[in-house]
């Protein structure tokens, strides 16, 4: 049966969700002592199979505007014709092993006489790819101008990479920052993300293992200011579910 359903958020929290502790389900706030699960980045349908599986429970979600005025459609199904098709499929299961027990011709060993040696260098071309800790330390610089991005203009800047757990603040008068990152040996590129309020950016940079000198990659990055994103307007707080009787 298909549940539909709008969300709400009667009352918006005004605390920072960027200076939360980022964790396995979202980000805790030390402020109400609760996980903000972020639904903000996730499709409708996403959106609509969290609820289905957290609907009994006490959510406090970040929310895009735009989302408070969707619908959302998931399928419910009832746990008894759950249990029913269980005993369906534990039946024919248990009937299948019975019936391929029954067929399962009979297995004979054949003893080898003479015992088989082979003689020769084992070669493997296989490369080792480890995780490392890298310390990226650079500028981030507006392509245009050569210079730190204008603080009045993108104010608390926020970098990472590789999804880095550390909530990294550039300095506003050069740009230079220093984040610990986990990387993969063998990986090829870093993926960068900034934010500023409303303005938001992802992409992917070259990277080099062998560019890194006592575990530090001198790195800047220099972005064009048009590849910002003005993110729309969001909103944190308790999360209202209205369910729809059409």
């Amino acid at each position: 049966m298909k549940k539909k359903f709008t969300l709400e958020i009667a009352k918006p929290c005004s605390e920072n969700f960027d200076k939360m502790v980022p964790n396995s389900k979202g980000s805790f706030c030390d402020s109400c002592m609760k996980t903000v699960i972020d639904l903000s980045k996730k499709s409708n349908s996403e959106v609509a199979k969290f609820i289905a599986e957290n609907k009994d429970q006490n959510i406090c979600a970040r929310l895009k505007t735009s989302q408070l005025e969707e619908e959302f459609v998931y399928n419910e199904t009832s746990k008894l014709n759950n249990l029913k098709y269980a005993a369906v499929a534990a039946t024919i299961l248990l009937a299948s092993n019975l019936t391929a027990q029954e067929k399962e011709p009979v297995k004979t060993e054949k003893a080898c006489t003479e015992p088989m040696y082979r003689l020769g260098k084992v070669v493997s071309n296989q490369t080792v790819n480890e995780e490392v800790l890298v310390t990226v330390k650079g500028k981030l610089l507006e392509e245009k101008t050569n210079k730190p991005f204008d603080n009045k203009i993108y104010p608390d800047l926020v970098l990472s990479i590789n999804g880095s757990q550390s909530i990294i603040k550039l300095n506003p008068k050069t740009g230079e920052f220093s984040i610990p990152v986990k990387v993969l040996s063998a990986s090829k590129t870093l993926t960068i993300s900034i934010t500023a309020n409303d303005y938001y950016l992802s992409k992917t940079i070259d990277f080099d293992i062998k560019s890194v000198k006592n575990n530090v990659l001198q790195q800047n990055i220099i972005i064009n200011a048009d590849e910002l994103s003005r993110i729309e307007p969001l909103m944190m707080g308790g999360l209202g579910i209205n369910y729809s009787n059409k």
